[in-house]
């Protein structure tokens, strides 16, 4: 079964994935962008280039997807993949396209496969100021809270729009509870 965690940064994610590993330790654990050794060039150049194109952009994501798709996630199906980012995120980043291009676009590189189950942490906007002003920015939080809200919704749509099984959950609950709830939906 294939999993994955959705939501903006500073939402979780990455710490529900370390609470996972301790719950399902057979399980192949991946994210995007970055997992392969091409994916973390791609996930390098996203990160600190300045790209004018957003056209460049979509298509290094979607090149870190087809290889991250090919080497790790369809050789894996086949057991519990759970995944800190997908297709679901490629799609909301890449606002300026049009949907059915974008969902066509990864549909391609992921051989028409979705992920079976989609677990999405959803922030407030005080929580995810406060959690901002304890962190460095990267280039994609930089873009300040209104951007990073906007993003939030669009996830939301993109999940609506593929029909894939989900679970939202408000990320300021407490950790465990969080991960609680996550393990349920998955065993469930």
């Amino acid at each position: 079964m294939y999993v994955t965690l959705e939501g903006i940064d500073t939402a979780g994610k990455s710490t529900q994935i370390a609470q996972l590993k301790r719950v399902f330790k057979d399980a192949v654990f991946t994210f995007e962008p970055g997992a392969t050794p091409l994916g973390s060039s791609i996930r390098e150049i996203l990160l600190k280039s300045e790209i004018k194109s957003p056209k460049a952009e979509m298509l290094l994501f979607l090149a870190d997807r087809a290889e991250h798709f090919a080497s790790v996630i369809a050789p894996n199906l086949d057991r519990l993949l759970i995944s800190d980012r997908s297709l679901i995120s490629g799609i909301a980043y890449a606002r300026d396209f049009d949907f059915k291009i974008l969902e066509s676009y990864n549909a391609f590189v992921m051989d028409n496969t979705l992920p079976n189950k989609v677990i999405f942490l959803e922030l407030d906007r005080e929580t995810l100021e406060f959690r901002l002003s304890k962190k460095g920015k990267d280039k994609i939080e930089q873009r300040g809270i209104a951007y990073l809200l906007e993003l939030q919704a669009r996830l939301k749509q993109v999940m609506e729009r593929l029909n894939i099984e989900s679970l939202v959950l408000d990320a300021k609950l407490p950790q465990d509870s969080i991960t609680k709830k996550i393990v349920d939906f998955i065993k469930s």
